[in-house]
């Protein structure tokens, strides 16, 4: 029976909700250059391989070559702007709460997420998230990303010995959970498309607030 548990956390969709300063940054290096804006579903449709492909991808979708002087000023200006961009992120309710206790209960917390590691530290500094957190592995830490296994093995290697939990709230996450043979808890309000049921996770939940509890439970079965 497990005492305490190395729990990793992705970070967009799971501890906080980051997407609309994500379109707000990119419409605004956009507009900036005599550019159109973009619907919020294109944009947060494109996030999740980083801000050189989030950009590339935005250039081809109004027809423009996707690298070249343009990006490289478009990614300038975005990151700039992004990685003290927070006044339209919000941390889900319950979470600040749920992380302070379970670090209490003994467990050790890490992160693992396709955010660059700069404005992920800047986002975990800002909401107060980085003082229960042992670990950051962004999307740029490795040469690999999330669902390749290689990121979430790299943070429980950091922590050390022991049994895991992986916390997630996306298709990727649940690939790369399964990828590292490591039991998936699945948070439903973040930005799953596919029915919580069919994701393999060994716990779903969708408020923070009875989180400890929860891990308290399953601990004694991993």
């Amino acid at each position: 029976m497990a005492d305490t548990l190395n729990l990793i956390f992705d970070l967009d969709g799971t501890l906080i909700d980051s997407a609309p300063d994500i379109h707000a940054a990119a419409n605004k290096v956009f507009q900036a250059k005599g550019l159109e804006p973009f619907p919020f579903a294109v944009v947060k449709g494109f996030i999740g391989n980083g801000v050189g492909v989030l950009v590339s991808r935005l250039l081809a979708a109004q027809g423009l070559e996707p690298t070249g002087p343009l990006h490289q000023d478009l990614v300038a200006s975005f990151i700039s702007l992004y990685e003290e961009a927070f006044d339209l992120t919000a941390v889900y309710p319950g979470v600040c709460d749920a992380l302070q206790a379970l670090s209490a209960q003994g467990h050790r917390l890490g992160i693992c997420t396709n955010k660059p590691e700069g404005p992920a530290r800047a986002a975990l500094r800002h909401f107060g998230l980085d003082r229960d957190m042992r670990v950051l592995i962004g999307g740029d830490t490795l040469p690999e990303r999330k669902p390749d296994p290689a990121p979430l093995l790299a943070a429980l290697a950091a922590l050390g010995p022991g049994p895991a939990l992986f916390l997630g709230d996306s298709e990727v996450d649940a690939e790369t959970a399964h990828a590292a043979n490591v039991p998936l808890a699945l948070f439903t309000e973040g930005y799953r498309k596919t029915p919580a049921e069919a994701m393999g996770a060994k716990l779903i939940f969708s408020d923070f607030t009875a989180l400890p509890g929860l891990i308290s439970h399953i601990a004694r079965r991993l």
